[in-house]
């Protein structure tokens, strides 16, 4: 076979190609709207050893969980003929590669040429059921992992193409959710099955040393690019420290701290002084540190460049075992995206000083998760929503934060659309709007947080919430004001109205209204310096209000 750069360029594309069609796969099989709709799950291919070569589209902070769920399946099958052509491998291990919280649970398909492992396709996703002690596989008062769900310790679902009808069995009878669960297990087959497929067809037309050379190829591309981005970095040491604020059962906050080393040959990221295990579910395992710090990694060098695993070959990631952000067995992790987030943002703090061109104030810092389980009120059926919701991105250099997009992690997410969301569930949307709470003012402002309304059609509801900067508002950068809070609150029919920033299985009865309002960004720079007309603009919009443009921007001795 001819292996000239046109060909092998050809094939790296081809490669990068099969995770959008994975992703595609992925939508158009499952059964939940987490997946279909809000397309929380991630797809990609990787090599024989587990260096990942691309990703779809999806949750950008699962962008260190494909290639290290290989590399851990490696060790749990690490001689020849213990995975063979046909077998499917199933994980959802927190505290090993791939590992986030139970509820993301990772299909791995091996993909052969004869005899010869030449790579893998994976998907994770979200399931809305796994188990455990509440509806959704979510709650803020857990103490241990297993009150969290079923655990699959990169066992077998498919052994040589058979199905492994014991281990379905189980899962069915441990899930709230049997039909959509299983349903959404076999999107997962089906997906990375599709990626499998596509391999061999390209082996099948380049020949299987030319797709492994242009596999090694692509890593090399990575590697090669990014460190041409590291020489444009400031380089020096930078350090920072935030806090999350609660667990869920009563400690906090808890201390992220991070120390930055820019270099012209790496890039060391170490988190020594951060805070020990919280008793409450919002650990994060060392995967899911490694998997947020690759996110803003490829935001301070080339979000441009596919990320593949040779893009990292040049990222260091130090954490003692055992703290907050790197949780060991059996510590509870339900709620690891809060933590996560916040390491990706004390990052983005110690280096916004220093690179104002590429990283804006601080944003929302929350995934702003809700879970509601009730009876829908037309069938009596159960039903499980989870879905995240969107916050105020901070203000940058030379223009306004973004209102209204998911928070740093969540990439390629989306809201569940409200067409869809009353007919699946016993809620009613009554509001979905800006807000104009007090926060982040600045020459460019932080972008606005969401207020979000849900009404009660069911005869009762569950509510299980959790956030973070509910205490701590996003930072401001370059003279900019801090954001503004995210909180959910109910209200009642008797008029009295409860806040929380976590909180499980609270009872909401029929009629009474869940409001979720999210933070607006921090502001960057001087708020005196802001342009009369962007003010009045923002009169005009509704996103000031004439007291905070008096206050915060001197609008009466600028008119």
């Amino acid at each position: 076979m001819n292996t000239d750069v046109f060909t092998q360029e050809i094939i790296k594309d081809a490669l990068v190609a099969v995770g959008y069609e994975m992703f595609d796969a992925m939508i158009r099989t499952s059964m939940s709207p987490i997946i279909y709709e809000t397309t929380d799950f991630a797809v990609g291919v990787t090599d024989a050893q587990g260096n990942l070569l691309a990703q779809g589209n999806g949750v950008a902070g699962f962008l260190a969980t494909l290639d290290t769920a290989v590399q851990s399946t490696l060790v749990h099958y690490p001689s020849p003929g213990d995975v063979n052509p046909g077998d499917v491998i199933i994980t959802n291990i927190p505290y090993e590669g791939g590992g986030t919280h139970l509820s993301d649970v990772v299909i791995l398909v091996p993909v052969f040429h004869g005899e010869r492992l030449i790579a893998w396709t994976v998907n994770k996703a979200h399931w809305t059921e796994v188990g455990g002690a509440q509806a959704g596989s979510v709650s803020t008062n857990a103490s241990e992992i297993y009150q969290e769900g079923l655990q699959f310790p990169f066992v077998k679902l498919y052994e040589s193409g058979r199905l492994n009808e014991a281990l379905v069995a189980v899962i069915r009878a441990n899930v709230r959710l049997p039909d959509s669960t299983v349903g959404d297990m076999h999107a997962g087959v089906a997906a990375a099955r599709v990626g499998a497929r596509r391999v061999g067809e390209l082996v099948d037309k380049y020949g299987v040393d030319n797709i492994v050379a242009a596999m090694d190829s692509l890593l090399e591309y990575g590697e090669r690019m990014t460190l041409e981005e590291l020489a444009k970095l400031p380089l020096g040491i930078y350090e920072a420290e935030d806090v999350v604020e609660s667990d869920g059962v009563g400690g906090g906050p808890f201390k992220v701290k991070v120390k930055v080393t820019l270099s012209r040959e790496r890039v060391s990221v170490d988190f020594t002084g951060t805070s020990g295990p919280a008793a409450g579910p919002i650990n994060c395992s060392y995967t899911g540190l490694v998997t947020g710090v690759r996110c803003i990694f490829k935001a301070i060098t080339n979000p441009e460049i596919p990320a593949n695993g040779g893009c990292f070959r040049l990222l260091d990631v130090i954490c003692p075992k055992g703290t907050l952000i790197s949780a060991q067995a059996p510590a509870p992790v339900s709620l690891y995206y809060e933590p996560l987030i916040a390491a990706i943002d004390v990052v983005w703090k110690a280096l916004a000083p220093v690179m104002p061109d590429r990283l804006p104030a601080g944003h929302q810092r929350a995934v702003n998760a809700t879970f509601v389980a009730g009876l829908h009120p037309d069938t009596n059926e159960l039903f499980v929503l989870g879905e995240p919701l969107v916050g105020g991105w901070g203000g940058a250099a030379d223009r306004d934060g973004d209102g209204g997009q998911f928070c740093c992690a969540n990439g390629e997410t989306y809201n569940i659309p409200t067409e869809l969301f009353e007919s699946r569930y016993g809620l009613k949307v009554e509001q979905y709007a800006f807000h104009n709470e007090d926060g982040g003012a600045g020459q460019f402002r932080g972008g606005k947080g969401v207020i979000l309304d849900y009404r009660v059609t069911s005869d009762e509801v569950f509510v299980t919430y959790a956030s973070s900067r509910t205490q701590v508002p996003p930072w401001g950068s370059h003279g900019g004001r801090p954001g503004s809070f995210n909180n959910l609150k109910i209200m009642r029919l008797d008029g009295s109205v409860t806040t929380h920033d976590m909180c499980t299985a609270v009872r909401v009865k029929k009629g009474e209204l869940i409001r979720l309002t999210t933070a607006t960004g921090g502001g960057f720079g001087d708020p005196a310096k802001r342009p009369l007309e962007l003010i009045e603009r923002d009169l005009r919009n509704g996103y000031i209000t004439q007291e905070q443009a008096v206050r915060d921007y001197a609008y009466a001795a600028k008119r």
